[in-house]
């Protein structure tokens, strides 16, 4: 693939780009790619790099939607029929002092209508509460609220994952013959499903080998726990901490807060959503987390980043995926 970039780097199962995502996507074919995974620069939340090309620099909410029409557009086309956007946003929090939301799910929903994608689903991932309180050190989660006023108290806001299906036919489906044998996440079983199954160390010996008669997935119990966790609506056992490394990537004028999508949403995503060998596709790629992830677990991917520190951690932390796709594997085989 020729286009205008500043860097790239092309392997087997992946090539990363360091250049706008409106120059690479206009040179990939139509309908080709099979998942796409990212999270839109939030509509001027964080400033994450000074370059005119960065979405995060508009100077309104109506300048930031008609810049990002723009990508949806080529999403659309890219995007083969009956295929996945996912799409990692939030409620943008306009006034910290009145705690006045803007509802930019709502608006990308619009978006996405217009260009030939159905919603086909909302995930809702909880965050806890005090970590927000002391990442953001937002008021309307302090707790002397209560006693002076319980009407500037709400709640920590969520993120949401938008899983936009393109219409038309899906010509391959997405399968898992055997189900799921590796759980994503931090709390594989709730009291309640503890109390049915079992402790979960007894349930990994218990089905290891469920599958192996006639690779049937109803055989594989295992799996049907780990599928009652991810079909929850509310994902509250993503591990906060499971992320790749971004820390070197920071520019003095960066905000402190800002850190990659944690692996165990978009590892789901994948999973879910993409066979082996398949194209994953993020335009907004940051630290490569949405290329580590898809490569990691036997899938290709195509990743574009414009700011420079981000695309050289990306570098740097696509070449543990290799490592970390026979950890994978290794723990699959045990099965």
């Amino acid at each position: 693939m020729e286009t205008k970039v500043k860097d790239q780097l092309t392997k087997e199962n992946y090539a990363i780009y360091n250049g706008d995502c409106m120059d690479v996507l206009t040179t990939i074919d139509d309908n080709s790619i099979d998942l796409s995974i990212y999270s839109p620069p939030f509509a001027g939340l964080y400033n994450y790099s000074s370059s005119e090309k960065d979405f995060s620099n508009c100077n309104s909410k109506e300048e930031f939607m008609a810049q990002y029409e723009f990508l949806v557009a080529q999403m659309a086309r890219v995007t083969k029929p009956g295929r996945i956007n996912a799409v990692h946003c939030q409620d943008i929090l306009t006034d910290t002092t009145a705690h006045i939301l803007y509802d930019f799910p709502h608006e990308i929903i619009k978006l996405h209508k217009k260009y030939g994608f159905n919603l086909h689903n909302r995930i809702t991932i909880w965050k806890e509460p005090l970590e927000v309180r002391m990442r953001t050190m937002v008021r309307s989660l302090m707790h002397k609220n209560i006693a002076e006023d319980s009407t500037m108290c709400f709640t920590a806001i969520p993120d949401y994952v938008l899983i936009f299906k393109k219409i038309g036919e899906n010509k391959v489906k997405v399968t898992n013959p055997k189900g799921f044998k590796i759980y994503h996440g931090e709390t594989p079983l709730l009291p309640a499903m503890e109390k049915k199954y079992g402790k979960w160390e007894h349930i990994l010996e218990k089905y290891k080998n469920a599958d192996n008669d006639g690779d049937n997935h109803l055989k594989n119990k295992l799996s049907q726990i780990i599928w009652q966790r991810y079909a929850s609506s509310v994902w509250d056992d993503i591990r906060n901490d499971n992320i790749l490394p971004f820390r070197d990537s920071r520019e003095e004028d960066d905000e402190k807060h800002v850190h990659p999508l944690q692996l165990d949403v978009i590892d789901r995503l994948v999973e879910l959503y993409s066979n082996p060998n398949e194209v994953v596709l993020t335009p907004f790629m940051g630290v490569g987390s949405e290329v580590y992830s898809p490569v990691s677990l036997g899938r290709k991917a195509i990743g574009i980043e414009l700011k420079d520190s981000y695309y050289k951690q990306a570098v740097l932390n696509l070449k543990e995926a290799e490592h970390r796709f026979k950890s994978l594997e290794k723990q699959i085989s045990a099965f």
